[in-house]
């Protein structure tokens, strides 16, 4: 459904919306319990807790999870920060109401002291507990996942106050609603005054949400609360030249997706802050406070993915290597819970080895962040000490006090961490200090390339894959960890199962998905199959204890090791096309699969196996530093060997493309395009923002091809492109003067105006086309800030265009994605190597312009604010 301009809403969805309605309903149906309990004076018990936990992980968790993940796609920082952090506070506390309900039947199951002292002795002297008679201790581990959301949520409104203030109010009804349903958990009048805070959230969900389904269908403010900030985020401080530098830099490339920083640093409070109540015996079974971690990691990942997509190699592996490091700890320690206590924990841990990979792996960060600021730098700094902290060798009776003050520190630097993080993302400016570069990007260059070969080919030198770090990452530590002596306990390998198969499977699985993302032939091959591999190592090796794997069973193992040694032996083959670390690695991986088969044959080579994890290890946290520093720097400064086996036949495969290819820098190149798209033809060309697909206003068959071509809806109407403004001069088009000089200030560069549409096309060249560009009333027009564009539109007159990707697929940013995705449908590509920007241009609606007003009607490379800061510069000088 068209709007009343000829756009489509679904351009302009408001995930603040079912945002809003997620945390207002999630809010009303604990407000119900409260006030029923309250009113009758019988809390909610067994199945009530259970269905009020599904409806918050449905409601408050999940539609929540998506408004966060839409607002990260429309580059809103502080929504997807906002609402993928509340969907996982909701998430976690319906699943303590799940737990809560399911145990309500032992009467001494909280918070009697005799029991829990009674329990905290007999997990460090008791090595035959049966996990049945534990307590889970589920209202402390509420209680120490609700102080940091409580914490994070005055932080989230105190932030928002400098975008709107409806936010700031549901945010801090939220905080307050936390912070007594926390003391509700201890003393139940709480409850009352937490439902009347209940109540307030829905009411100003309700108002905030109806705020902007309005807005989304009238394209305007009806409603007052959204458009203008409680106070003006500029206020909170002056722009850091120092530490503004990286930011710059950083924002330069990703425009599209809006930053995770934040929300990586979000989840960074949250997992230690639990494991700082925990290692200080606030409740020594983890089981509950695993879910909570569990699903704050998961959080965790997604701001890996996000930067993943804005083409972050550091905060993509960064926070995949956190998120790593808190779900191995959480489900360690769930295993030292429920079935081995403390004590016998302190002694297994000794032979258990994995542990260091993460110290490395920290150390590697540090490396990687000295061209950062200096608030990256120490952030990773105590992540090295969090690390250290939980090295298997050190003493039992010191081993949970240092890792619950490492924790308590990182806590406190990540909330920091937090808060400038968000503040420096919604103003686009570095206002909380976060400290200038310890060195120099130059410099950093200069002396990490003191590995580097001289011999490399610079014209090949194109650094690695986003994912390849995580990939090395994710191995090394599954490898270090499969390590043990010969004769291991039953404890030991129940620690070990999570230090495998959490790395080397699930995390693994992920990896696999980002290098299915990234287009590359075999690059979701290897790290697929070895999911499989450790996986199968898991259960065989570590839990085949408990899973009571027979003889039989085991013959099937080694059926199974043997159909994995073909399949690696053609990885290794796949690997000699790539690099010598990967080859190394597949190789060792061989190798260590044969060890696999032999101990499914009782004939484990002991010697052999550990050296070969040790081995495979190395080569892991080379592979990730290298992949790393030069995804970074996008260029080869370690150097990870060449390819052994040269692809005679790459040349040729080269030359033959679905279309004809043009260079932009040569005129010859331009004429041919031109040439194209004077007989009828559609081509993809450069623009300022990303690659479009263009056909000539003199043929309005060809301008038909292109919805064909896209697969677009009719009723997306396409826009005009021109060379300049005095292009549209010579027209004489009966725009306000208040148009003409909003244009002028606008163009050229990544904006598309929406303006009037009549017989002024005709004296501009579109011609024949009139009826087959913009809508009705109106047409949209380009002015591209690119010389290539503005000289074919010179060539050629007029030209309209659209995205050069199939309708509903993510932009084109390089002309080999225009190839690939579109070019057996298309006539011709000009090339320009990579796009400026990873997003399309900001839409402004200019046809109420003469009443004062304009509309945005997609956010692209130009923020609004910046579009609206213009116009009311504009229509000051013209008042």
């Amino acid at each position: 459904m068209a709007s009343a301009s000829g756009f489509p809403a679904s351009f302009y969805g408001e995930p603040g919306v079912l945002g809003l309605l997620a945390n207002g309903i999630s809010a009303f149906l604990v407000l119900l319990q409260n006030f029923h309990g309250a009113r009758t004076g019988v809390p909610a018990e067994g199945v009530e807790n259970i269905l009020a936990g599904v409806h918050l992980i449905l409601i408050g968790g999940v539609c929540q999870l998506v408004a966060g993940l839409i607002s990260f796609r429309k580059y809103d920082h502080l929504s997807g920060t906002s609402f993928v952090g509340y969907a996982a506070l909701w998430g976690s506390y319906g699943a303590t109401r799940i737990f809560l309900g399911a145990n309500q039947q032992s009467p001494n199951l909280f918070n009697e002291s005799t029991s829990i002292n009674n329990t905290i002795q007999d997990l460090f002297t008791d090595t035959s507990i049966n996990k049945t008679d534990i307590p889970m201790f589920i209202k402390e581990s509420a209680i120490a996942g609700l102080v940091p959301y409580i914490l994070l949520s005055f932080l989230l409104a105190f932030c928002s106050a400098t975008v709107n203030y409806i936010m700031p109010f549901v945010f801090g009804a939220i905080t307050l609603t936390l912070i007594f349903e926390a003391i509700g958990l201890v003393a139940g009048w709480a409850l009352v005054v937490s439902g009347v805070l209940e109540l307030l959230i829905l009411l100003f969900a309700i108002y905030g949400s109806s705020a902007l389904l309005i807005k989304g269908l009238a394209q305007r403010y009806v409603l007052k609360g959204f458009g203008n900030p409680l106070f003006n985020v500029l206020l909170l401080g002056t722009t850091n030249a120092s530490s503004s530098q990286s930011l710059g830099q950083e924002k330069k490339k990703n425009t599209k997706y809006a930053e995770p920083m934040a929300l990586g640093f979000f989840c960074d409070t949250v997992s230690p802050f639990i494991f700082a109540f925990y290692a200080f015996n606030y409740f020594p079974s983890v089981s509950v406070a695993a879910i909570w971690i569990t699903i704050n990691s998961a959080a965790q990942l997604l701001s890996s993915y996000y930067a993943y997509l804005r083409q972050d190699c550091y905060h993509a592996t960064k926070f995949g290597l956190h998120c790593v490091f808190w779900l191995v700890k959480t489900w360690e320690e769930h295993v030292v819970s429920v079935t081995i206590g403390r004590t016998e924990a302190g002694e297994v841990r000794h032979a258990m080895v994995g542990n260091w990979f993460f110290v490395s792996a920290a150390l590697v960060f540090c490396i990687a962040s000295l061209h950062k600021d200096t608030l990256e730098l120490v952030h990773n700094s105590f992540f090295v000490l969090v690390t250290i902290s939980t090295i298997s060798q050190i003493p039992i009776e010191r081993y949970y006090i240092f890792f619950g003050v490492t924790c308590s520190l990182f806590t406190l630097l990540s909330y920091y961490g937090t808060f400038a993080r968000l503040i420096n993302t919604i103003a686009e400016k570095s206002l909380i200090p976060v400290g200038p570069q310890p060195v120099s990007t130059e410099s950093l260059q200069k002396y990490l390339s003191y590995l580097k070969r001289s011999k490399i080919n610079e014209s090949e030198d194109k650094g690695a894959q986003l994912s390849d770090a995580l990939f090395y990452l994710s191995n090394g530590v599954a490898a270090l960890s499969a390590i043990h002596s010969i004769q291991p306990g039953l404890a030991f390998f129940d620690l070990t199962v999570p230090w495998v198969l959490i790395p080397g499977a699930i995390i693994q699985a992920y990896v696999s998905r980002l290098q299915v993302q990234g287009g590359q032939r075999f690059g979701s091959v290897i790290p697929s199959f070895y999911v499989a591999i450790w996986a199968t190592w898991s259960w065989f090796r570590f839990a085949g204890h408990r899973l009571q794997i027979s003889t039989e069973s085991a013959n099937g193992f080694a059926a199974g090791a043997i159909a994995f040694l073909v399949i690696n032996a053609f990885l290794i083959l796949v690997a000699a096309y790539n690099n010598l670390v990967l080859l190394a690695l597949t190789t060792i991986m061989e190798v260590i699969i044969v060890c696999f088969l032999l101990s499914a044959l009782g004939r484990l080579p002991y010697q052999l196996e550990v050296a070969m994890l040790a081995v495979f290890a190395i080569i892991c946290l080379y592979g990730m530093l290298a992949s790393l520093v030069n995804s970074i720097f996008s260029k080869t400064l370690i150097p990870v060997g060449p390819s052994l086996i040269k692809n005679k036949k790459k040349k040729e495969s080269e030359t033959t493309y679905p279309c004809f290819i043009a260079n932009s820098r040569e005129t010859s190149g331009l004429l041919k395009i031109a040439k194209s798209l004077e007989n009828n033809g559609v081509c993809g060309i450069p623009t300022d923002t990303v690659y479009a697909l263009a056909a000539s206003c003199k043929n309005p068959s060809a301008i038909e091809k292109i919805y064909s071509i896209k697969d677009r809806p009719a009723e997306k109407p396409v826009c005009i492109c021109i060379s300049s403004v005095e292009q549209l001069v010579a027209a004489k088009p009966p725009f306000s003067p208040l148009l003409w000089e909003f244009m002028r200030n606008v163009y050229p560069g990544g904006i598309s105006c929406i303006v009037p549409k009549c017989e002024w096309l005709l004296k501009l060249g579109v011609g024949p086309a009139y009826d087959r560009v913009g809508t009705r009333d109106s047409i949209m027009i380009r002015v591209p800030d690119h010389t290539t564009t503005a000289h074919l539109c010179e060539f050629t007159g007029p030209l309209a265009i659209t995205s050069a990707n199939p309708s509903g697929e993510a932009d084109s940013t390089h002309h080999d994605m225009v190839i690939n995705r579109l070019g057996h449908k298309i006539d011709g590509v000009l090339c320009d190597g990579e796009s400026n920007e990873l997003v399309a241009s900001t839409v402004v609606n200019c046809l109420k312009i003469d009443e004062g007003t304009i509309s945005i009607l997609r956010e692209g490379c130009v923020p609004a604010l910046k579009v609206r800061q213009i116009f009311e510069r504009v229509k000051s000088n013209m008042l």
